[in-house]
C-alpha cells in the first residue's frame, strides 16, 4: 500500500504568518483552531490511538504556546505545528509497542468452534471517529483537509509495522508532501538518512495490499448496508452471510483471533454472538477512519437495548470484504453515543 494523496498541510506550500508578542493564550489557540483537525489525524496516524493523539494534540498546544516567542517566522506557522507535533509523537513512543488488529499478529485465522479469548495485555489500533476530523455533515471529499485514505484502518494499520521514525518520515513526505530537506530539519536527520527511511518505509507500505471501498455515495453501498443492518436486526445468519464478500475477514480486538470466509464468520456470529432472536440488536449509524460504521445495542434481560459494540464495515463491489469490531461503553462516548437507547 502507498499513498501518494497529499493534505492541504503541504510544508512548502503553505503561507508564512506572523506571530505578534503581545498574543494572548486564547487569540494563539484561536489563531491555530484551523489546522485543530488535522494534527488531530496526524497524530492519530502516529500513535494508533485516539485517546493518544488527543493527548498529543494538547501537549503540541501546549509546546508551541511555549515556544511561541521563539518562532522566527523562517517556515509557515503550519509547518511549525506540525513539526512539534511530529516531534511530540515520537517522544511519546519511544519504548512503547506497536498497535496492531488481530490479523497483525501474524497468526493463522481462527477456528469459529473455538471460544474467543480476549487480550488486554495488548495495546490495540483504535478506531478514529469521523466526527473528530471532519465537520459535520460532512465536506466535499475533494476540499476535505485530511483526505479519508490517509486515516482509513487498513492504512494506520500498515504504519503500525513501521518504526516510529519510518512512519513520521513517511507521513511528512508522502501525505503532507514535505521536501526531504523540510523533513531532515524538523527530525534532525540528514537528507540521505530521510531517504534511505522513506526509501523502506514505501517498500513495506505497497506489499499491503487493499481492495479500495465503494464510494459512501454508490447506490451498491447504500443498498448493501440497508441489507446488512436488516440481517443483523432480525438476528438472520444466513442472510448475513449472503452478503459476505468470498475473502471476508472478520477481527475485534481485544480478541486476538481473526475469521477468514462467509462460512467461518457466520459460524462465529451464530455461535457465540449473545443474541437469541430478531429483535436482540439495534443498529445505528455512524462513521469511523472514513468508512461506514455501526453502533450495535444488545437487548439484556429486562429488556433494554444497551452498548455493546461497534463495527466498522468496508464494503467493496464483492459485498462486505472487510468487519473490524471493537468493545466498550467508553467508545460510544467517544462517538458521542449513547449507553442505551430508548
Amino acid at each position: 500500500m502507498t499513498t501518494t494523496t497529499s493534505e492541504q498541510t503541504s510544508g512548502s506550500g503553505a503561507t508564512t504568518a506572523s506571530v505578534p508578542a503581545d498574543l494572548t493564550a486564547d487569540e494563539f489557540a484561536q489563531r491555530l483552531a484551523p489546522m485543530r483537525r488535522e494534527i488531530l489525524a496526524h497524530c492519530y496516524r502516529m500513535t494508533g490511538s485516539v485517546h493518544d493523539a488527543e493527548d498529543m494534540l494538547q501537549e503540541t498546544y501546549l509546546r508551541a504556546w511555549r515556544a511561541m516567542h521563539g518562532f522566527e517566522n523562517r517556515s509557515s506557522l503550519r509547518t511549525w505545528m506540525f513539526r512539534i507535533a511530529t516531534n511530540t509523537c515520537l517522544t511519546h513512543l519511544e519504548g512503547r509497542r506497536r498497535r496492531p488488529l488481530p490479523t497483525g499478529l501474524g497468526a493463522p485465522a481462527a477456528d469459529p468452534r473455538d471460544q474467543p479469548r480476549e487480550d488486554h495485555g495488548t495495546s490495540w489500533l483504535e478506531p478514529l471517529p469521523d466526527s473528530l476530523v471532519w465537520a459535520q455533515p460532512p465536506a466535499d471529499p475533494a476540499e476535505t483537509a485530511v483526505h479519508r485514505d490517509t486515516v482509513r484502518l487498513a492504512f494506520v494499520a500498515a504504519l503500525q509495522h513501521l518504526t516510529a521514525q519510518q512512519r513520521a518520515v513517511l507521513l511528512l513526505r508522502d501525505v503532507l508532501a514535505w521536501s526531504a530537506a523540510e523533513v531532515a530539519d524538523a527530525l534532525g536527520l540528514s537528507v540521505a538518512a530521510v531517504n534511505s527511511t522513506l526509501q523502506r518505509a514505501r517498500g513495506h507500505m505497497a506489499s499491503v495490499h487493499d481492495v479500495p471501498p465503494l464510494e459512501p455515495t454508490d447506490p451498491r453501498q447504500q443498498e448493501l448496508l440497508a441489507r446488512y443492518v436488516a440481517a443483523f436486526e432480525a438476528y438472520d445468519v444466513a442472510a448475513i452471510v449472503e452478503l459476505l464478500a468470498a475473502d471476508v475477514v472478520w477481527e475485534m480486538p481485544p480478541f486476538p483471533g481473526w475469521y477468514a470466509g462467509p462460512t467461518a464468520v457466520g459460524e462465529l456470529i451464530d455461535r457465540w454472538c449473545p443474541a437469541r432472536g430478531p429483535g436482540d440488536m439495534r443498529l445505528v449509524p455512524t462513521s469511523a477512519n472514513g468508512l461506514p460504521a455501526f453502533a450495535v445495542y444488545m437487548r439484556d434481560a429486562r429488556g433494554r437495548h444497551r452498548a455493546f459494540q461497534v463495527q466498522q464495515v468496508t464494503v467493496t463491489a464483492d459485498g462486505v470484504r472487510h468487519v473490524t469490531v471493537w468493545f466498550g461503553r467508553d467508545l460510544f462516548a467517544r462517538f458521542g453515543l449513547p449507553a442505551e437507547l430508548a
